[in-house]
């Protein structure tokens, strides 16, 4: 009687992990079909983002800084004012080069006036040589005397429009190094930094034997200058808009047999940022069209590259595949795979092949 119950209780232990694993639900993964994409060869390089134009914005007369005309990294644009210095003093200056200016343009006239009788005396050979002589050089002097005056109050007004700064193109600015209140003169140094951020560049150093394969490969046509670079920013998003390829150093750094490159890109909302360090993608050839995967779905062992493919009743097959170049997060396939087949991205730890799983298409809510 033990016994009987002793096999029974044996047999209940061995058939409950059973029924359990029979009635558990199988697990759910994530598949993508292996497709046939346009995807460009590409090499990356680490890269630091450059402003068009950055310029700080330095007062060119001396006074008290009346206005600060703008907020901490305010979108600006080209001519609006900036800050503005007490203009008073500049003010009384062009107003006295101008009483100096009409003076001097009455002494002048006088000076023509009195040049004319002469002349005409010495016609009539009423007056001597020498008085003719006189009055042309007082003339002389007094034309000398507009023209210098003429020059002070240019330069009384010039003083008096640099009493306002007013920024010098569109852009983004930085905060204000002076308070309002504070006495400011070219000695001070700059008072905010201008930065023009549409469009930006993006340096990068390329090996040069890389740079020679991409330059022959444009040549030929088989690569392109234009939308030729992509940027992954520091948060590992891809910036949506391309650049193009506008500068080729001449010289080779000796130290890293590289050659320094310049991209543009259009940045519109200013979401690209002055000095930013970067991850750039340059497309070495034109697209053409190959077999690819998502990346993640690519995993490797000892004997190489493979990939779990849900086949027939939702059943996973390990499947050996032939893995070429990675670019722009997917993998190209050379053989072992046919287009539409699809392949396990998220959830590979969780299934072995031969298990029945619940697949989800990618993108799937």
């Amino acid at each position: 009687m033990c016994r009987r119950i002793a096999a029974l209780a044996l047999s209940m232990m061995i058939a409950a992990p059973v029924a359990a694993q029979q009635s558990a639900p199988p697990p759910a993964v994530v598949v993508a079909p292996a497709a046939m994409t346009e995807l460009a060869e590409t090499v990356r390089f680490n890269g630091r983002l450059d402003a068009a134009q950055r310029v700080g914005l330095v007062p060119r007369v001396s006074g008290v800084l009346l206005d600060v005309a703008f907020g901490p990294g305010d979108r600006v644009q080209d001519g609006q004012l900036l800050f503005r210095i007490e203009p008073d003093l500049y003010q009384t200056a062009v107003r006295e080069a101008e009483g100096a200016l009409l003076a001097a343009e009455a002494q002048r006239e006088l000076a023509r006036i009195e040049r004319d009788r002469q002349t005409e005396l010495v016609g009539r050979q009423s007056a001597a040589q020498s008085a003719l002589d006189n009055a042309e050089a007082a003339l002389g002097r007094a034309e000398g005397d507009v023209l210098r005056l003429e020059a002070a109050l240019e330069r009384a007004r010039l003083n008096l429009s640099y009493t306002e700064m007013r920024a010098p193109f569109s852009g983004r600015i930085g905060s204000s190094a002076m308070d309002e209140g504070a006495l400011v003169g070219p000695e001070t140094g700059p008072l905010a930094t201008l930065t023009r951020l549409d469009p930006i560049h993006a340096e990068f150093a390329v090996p040069t034997a890389t740079l020679r394969d991409y330059l022959e490969r444009v040549e030929a046509g088989q690569a392109a200058r234009e939308a030729a670079v992509t940027l992954e920013l520091a948060n590992g998003s891809t910036y949506p808009e391309p650049g193009d390829i506008t500068f080729v150093d001449s010289a080779v750094n000796a130290g890293t047999d590289s050659v320094t490159l310049r991209a543009r890109f259009a940045n519109p909302r200013g979401r690209l940022l002055d000095d930013e360090l970067v991850r750039v993608t340059l497309s070495a050839t034109a697209p053409e069209g190959v077999l690819a995967v998502p990346q993640q779905a690519v995993q490797r062992d000892v004997q190489g590259a493979f990939v779990l493919v849900v086949g027939e009743g939702e059943t996973v097959e390990q499947r050996r595949v032939e893995a070429g170049r990675t670019a722009q997060g997917l993998t190209v396939i050379e053989a072992g795979l046919e287009p539409g087949e699809r392949v396990v991205t998220e959830g590979v730890n969780k299934v072995r092949p031969g298990m029945v799983v619940d697949a989800a298409p990618a993108g799937d809510g």
